[in-house]
């Protein structure tokens, strides 16, 4: 075990799931990880979750917050506005398999989505009520819980991650990629050696109300998704063709890898920020 100073470069919530994300100069750490990332999710008729993986202009409805309201943009579509502490009639989505309660957000919101995808959908927001726990088998019995990201609270990054995969796309000439294909919550800086963010056990993290613990415990194995360019929404195979070559993970039978899911040990009701300092116990 080391320990070895980091300081959080980058912080992003992604509101509703599969679609824009957006960068942002601190957030609430609530249970369910940054207060409003994945809190809204797209769903067909039958309830079950719609993703890029096969909806990639899902990336170009891009989110703004303001201070009472959520505004969606797409291409061709008016700007959508949802009052953040606005729901309609409970309802049931389905998320990987987990059944979870939920509020379908009305059909304004559904008509806007079923216009701009071309095919039925509606819009619904995680019941805070509910608790859709974390896989225990990779929180080695540590409780927690998420809300409708694809299994934990936070996904963590590096940018010196990131760096070694720009090296080699450049070497290959191709242009190099955006954090936000990656679809992180916390990015670090700090970290000398790439993906080191894999080996770390414990994340502590300064804020104003104390440190916050944070636990990191699967890598995040990837799909298509980061081969959706975030401006365009034009796929390709680029990322893919590259991780390949060194990201073949054996902690999940050769999954390519980018990133580590974490978990909330302490500090919830903590604000992280952007430029805070950590600490990282490093296990190799």
């Amino acid at each position: 075990m080391s320990d070895h100073s980091v300081t959080v470069h980058s912080l992003h919530i992604h509101p509703i799931k599969s679609c824009g994300g957006i960068a942002v100069r601190q957030g609430l750490l609530i249970e369910t990880g940054l207060e409003l990332d994945r809190a809204w999710m797209v769903v067909d008729e039958h309830g079950e979750f719609l993703t890029q993986r096969e909806l990639p202009r899902m990336q170009l409805v891009k989110p703004t917050l303001r201070t009472d309201d959520l505004v969606l943009r797409a291409p061709g579509m008016l700007a959508l506005h949802l009052t953040i502490d606005a729901v309609e009639a409970p309802c049931r989505a389905t998320v990987w398999g987990d059944e979870v309660a939920a509020f379908d957000m009305g059909k304004v919101a559904a008509q806007w989505f079923s216009d701009y995808l071309g095919r039925p959908a509606r819009l619904v927001r995680f019941d805070p009520e509910h608790r859709r726990a974390c896989d225990t088998k990779w929180t080695a019995g540590l409780p927690a819980q998420t809300a409708f990201a694809d299994g934990f609270p936070l996904l963590v990054t590096s940018t010196a991650s990131l760096a070694e995969l720009n090296r080699r796309l450049a070497e290959a000439g191709r242009p190099a990629a955006t954090m936000e294909r990656f679809r992180p919550n916390l990015v670090l800086d700090g970290l000398e050696d790439a993906h080191a963010e894999d080996f770390i056990d414990e994340l502590v993290i300064e804020s104003p109300q104390g440190p916050i613990v944070l636990k990191l415990v699967k890598p995040c194995s990837r799909c298509s998704i980061p081969d959706v360019d975030p401006a365009t929404a034009e796929t390709g195979h680029a990322i893919a063709d590259t991780l390949v070559a060194y990201r073949a993970d054996p902690r999940l039978n050769g999954a390519l890898t980018f990133g580590m899911n974490a978990i909330i040990v302490s500090g919830t009701d903590h604000v992280l920020q952007v430029g805070a300092k950590g600490e990282a116990t490093i296990a190799f």
